[in-house]
């Protein structure tokens, strides 16, 4: 899944290129879009699978910098599924050129106890069929 984002003035430091905290930020917002494009937007599309998710580990590499007015791409699919979590690449691009990558993990729990329970097949049939879409989503 790609989604365009174009890097706004307040996200640019001292060094006059984009705060490294904003690209786990632009992550968040490229997993949100993913959850539409799979037809579960957060939070009401996972809440009706039974569930909640929770990011448990967050990995981000640093390749080049971004800077104000550049419209980048933020590009996300999912590496793996397991029992109760998912792990995403993502990456992000201007261009052809890779600025940064990375790698989420999310849990899926029980919204009352938050304790992690089993993927609903009904999420998990939902990016099985959408990562099997081709290369639409692909990650470059």
């Amino acid at each position: 899944m790609r989604h365009p984002l174009r890097v706004r003035w307040a996200e640019i430091d001292a060094q006059g290129i984009v705060f490294n905290g904003h690209y786990l930020t632009w992550f968040d917002i490229g997993i949100t879009e993913y959850w539409r494009a799979i037809g579960l937007p957060y939070p009401e599309g996972i809440a009706g699978t039974g569930g909640d998710l929770f990011a448990v580990r967050s990995v981000i590499n640093y390749h080049a910098s971004a800077r104000f007015d550049e419209l980048l791409d933020i590009c996300v699919r999912a590496a793996r599924l397991g029992n109760s979590s998912m792990a995403f690449e993502m990456a992000i691009f201007r261009g052809d050129e890779r600025l940064v990558s990375g790698e989420m993990i999310y849990v899926n729990a029980d919204p009352e106890s938050r304790t992690s329970r089993a993927l609903p097949e009904r999420l998990r049939n939902a990016i099985e069929a959408w990562e099997a879409g081709g290369s639409t989503q692909a990650i470059r």
